[in-house]
């Protein structure tokens, strides 16, 4: 090997190593504060910023630093929250209610509004320079397809004038029999046309339809829950559920270690026009390929050539709920990575639970990654093995940065803990 190729080998291992290098990480020898339940990496310190104020879904942090969150369900009749910590302690000491009537997952700040998700239409009201803003929001796209399965609305903004909406599909791999052992894929799959992809709305414009005035930015996406525009990279980045129940359905091809690991969860730069590659493939993340699909004629061992290679892929059902990007305050010398939330699955039994931690994944200003991930926090559930998601006492769902670069972790909470939000912070 000659002295040039060895020089250009060891400033490409110089110039990935801090990559990884810098990467923070949780030490699994440590274990979780007890204050807190959690753990989380050497120099950040965690709070639990709000408790029990409901079952919160995703987070947005305001630059007055209010933060606001969507309720899966109703408290006191209100379907938003608004949260603030006035005396800089790290715990919210005021919290006031929003959205009478609604229950949402998705949220978001553009261009000086608050948007909520509704699983069938996207709210906005003017945000206030402080707490909830009151009375009945406006409506800027209603019309979305009710459904029981995958119905969150998540959004992320361009900054250009730009709203991007998840729509998923409502089952789980589009078979003619709903959930069946053994029942082929309809092909083409008519779920396509209302669902699994990503739309696009003008953010500016009230009272627009979904059908009418929505353009389907990308196709082929299960459920897209985790969904955010990388403003450091100018693109929009989803992680997205996989298909479930390999192994129930197709047991021919795949043992329950199989199917416990597959298909995985992908994390994908969304393109306009792309296609995902849902229901007729999936990847697999220990090979490196997208496969055809059992439904649509797959047998564990076949690629397929439809679908998008995703930027990274991490282990199946571990349920990517949220993704944001960093950039202020302390967090400068991770300009442009990606934090992502796993709540968790079903969908690995008779094995053992997995997920249930945040993940931070490198990235260059271009918007590829550039080393490994790492746990960043971890300790949720609360116990060493998650047999079912009931036994988790929380679930990381929703993320935010703050102006100063806080970073806040929303959980949905279980059916004994109606929600938390911690705020983690870092020496400067």
């Amino acid at each position: 090997m000659t002295s040039k190729i060895l020089a250009s080998l060891a400033a490409a291992l110089i110039a990935f190593a801090p990559a990884l290098a810098d990467s923070p990480a949780v030490d699994p020898s440590t274990a979780a504060d007890p204050a807190t339940g959690i753990r989380v990496p050497a120099g950040y310190t965690a709070t639990v910023f709000g408790d029990q104020f409901g079952f919160t879904r995703h987070i947005v942090v305001a630059d007055s630093g209010w933060l606001y969150t969507a309720l899966r369900a109703p408290q006191d009749g209100f379907g938003g929250a608004a949260l603030y910590d006035s005396d800089g302690d790290g715990v919210a000491d005021k919290v006031e209610y929003f959205a009478e009537g609604s229950r949402g997952s998705g949220i978001g700040i553009y261009g000086g509004y608050l948007y909520y998700g509704e699983n069938q239409r996207i709210l906005r009201w003017k945000l206030p320079t402080s707490g909830a803003p009151k009375g009945v929001g406006e409506v800027v796209v209603d019309g979305f397809p009710a459904q029981r399965a995958h119905a969150a609305k998540t959004m992320a903004f361009d900054g250009a004038g730009q709203l991007y909406v998840n729509v998923g599909v409502p089952s789980n791999n589009c078979m003619v029999q709903l959930r069946t052992k053994g029942s082929p894929g309809q092909d083409p799959c008519p779920e396509l046309e209302l669902h699994g992809g990503i739309w696009r709305f003008d953010a500016n414009t009230l009272g627009q339809d979904f059908a009418a005035d929505g353009f389907r930015h990308a196709t082929g996406l299960r459920n897209g829950v985790a969904i955010a525009w990388n403003p450091v990279a100018s693109g929009l980045y989803v992680a997205q559920h996989g298909r479930d129940q390999l192994g129930q359905f197709f047991p021919e091809y795949y043992s329950d270690a199989d199917s416990a690991e597959l298909p995985a969860e992908e994390f994908h730069r969304v393109e306009e026009g792309d296609n995902l590659g849902w229901p007729y493939s999936y990847y697999d993340h220990r090979i490196g390929a997208r496969m055809k699909a059992p439904e649509y004629g797959g047998d564990g061992k076949t690629v397929s050539d439809i679908g998008k290679k995703p930027v990274l892929a991490f282990p199946g059902h571990w349920a990517p709920n949220g993704v944001t990007f960093l950039s202020h305050g302390a967090n400068k010398d991770l300009h442009g990575g990606a934090l992502i939330a796993f709540h968790g699955s079903w969908n690995r039994a008779p094995l053992v639970q997995k997920g249930y931690r945040v993940v931070y994944v490198p990235m260059d200003e271009t918007g590829k990654v550039t080393g490994d991930w790492t746990t960043f926090v971890d300790g949720f559930p609360g116990v060493d093995e998650v047999v079912s998601p009931s036994d988790a006492k929380h679930r990381p769902i929703g993320l935010a940065e703050g102006p100063d670069g806080a970073i806040y972790i929303s959980s949905t909470g279980s059916r004994d803990h109606a929600g938390r939000i911690w705020r983690l912070t870092r020496a400067q």
